[in-house]
């Protein structure tokens, strides 16, 4: 799984000037990873694919109101946590979910038996990870798969860190009861 780092050095500053070179680095940068957490939200793959790019767009519109270069990352990701909002307002009742056949890439010294059980075990934790409200499932997403910190967290889902820290909580212990319920 990509972890978007804030330390890595981003030609930002370019791509506010109009760099098309500086705008396909951040776009190779953050693509995938800015798709799976929304696809993990989202669980539409058309869907996701729109939102990866209107969060491009509106990114290349507002750059100018990027103060911190440096934050670009996470900023990145507040716009796509509000697309995905905005998305669930819309969905009308008709439109489910749907679950997409998932390639997961597993190391290729697995045996087939470790690589089949990895597979069901991945797809049960993801299964019980819907279960779970939109933000506290986000919370989730963003620490421990794409490793955003509390305070990077609360910009990106425009709350207070205290809140994330109750989200993820609360998110961490319902987890743990769908796991002993499902046991």
């Amino acid at each position: 799984m990509l972890v978007v780092a804030e330390h890595e050095q981003l030609p930002v500053a370019e791509a506010r000037a109009g760099e098309p070179d500086a705008w396909d680095i951040l776009l190779k940068r953050y693509q995938l990873p800015l798709y799976v957490y929304v696809f993990e939200l989202v669980h539409h793959e058309q869907a996701s694919l729109d939102i990866v790019q209107e969060t491009f767009i509106n990114a290349a519109r507002h750059i100018g109101g990027l103060r911190e270069d440096g934050k670009f990352g996470s900023w990145l990701f507040g716009i796509a946590h509000q697309k995905c909002i905005q998305h669930w307002r819309r969905r009308r009742p008709e439109e489910l979910p749907i679950d997409a056949e998932d390639e997961a890439y597993v190391e290729s010294d697995a045996g087939p038996e470790e690589m089949l059980i990895r597979k069901e075990q991945e797809e049960q934790f993801m299964k019980l990870l819907e279960r779970l409200a939109l933000p506290h499932r986000a919370v989730l997403l963003l620490h421990f798969v794409e490793d955003f910190s509390i305070e990077e967290i609360a910009r990106i889902t425009e709350t207070q860190a205290g809140t994330v820290k109750s989200r993820l909580h609360y998110a961490k212990r319902a987890l743990r009861k769908l796991l002993e319920d499902k046991r």
